[in-house]
């Protein structure tokens, strides 16, 4: 079995801690505290705030097992996450410059520079027994 790496570990409790605000959000949302909603990044404004954020959190929430276990598929799904959010994030930071968005393209470089160096944990199989 391989080793977690903190930083693995790290991100994923990251993640883990937006999924819970992101519900938290959901429960208590209020429709005018947000200039542009989640819904809005992803390109899906006909889809209730609410449910978004529901979706999004449970999303992370999935990403951030697989990535903690050292799955194939939670390193393939937390770096088409942090592209995919990292580009949203850089386009909302040139038409809107907040300092939400810059720090998101930041942390979403630093996610895909830090998982990139860490992949063979994710590639490495456990040694089969092999009988003869």
């Amino acid at each position: 079995m391989v080793k977690r790496p903190l930083g693995v570990s790290i991100i994923g409790y990251f993640y883990i801690f937006g999924s819970i605000v992101l519900l938290f959000t959901a429960i208590f949302y209020q429709a005018g505290a947000d200039t542009i909603s989640i819904a809005e990044r992803f390109g899906v404004s006909v889809v209730p705030e609410r449910i978004m954020r529901i979706v999004v959190a449970f999303f992370s929430l999935l990403m951030a097992y697989g990535y903690m276990r050292l799955k194939k598929w939670g390193f393939w799904l937390l770096i088409s996450y942090s592209v995919l959010f990292g580009f949203i994030s850089f386009i909302l930071f040139t038409n809107e410059p907040q300092q939400p968005f810059i720090g998101n393209v930041v942390f979403s470089v630093i996610v895909l520079i830090y998982t990139n160096y860490v992949k063979e944990a994710f590639f490495k199989s456990a040694p089969r027994n092999q009988s003869i």
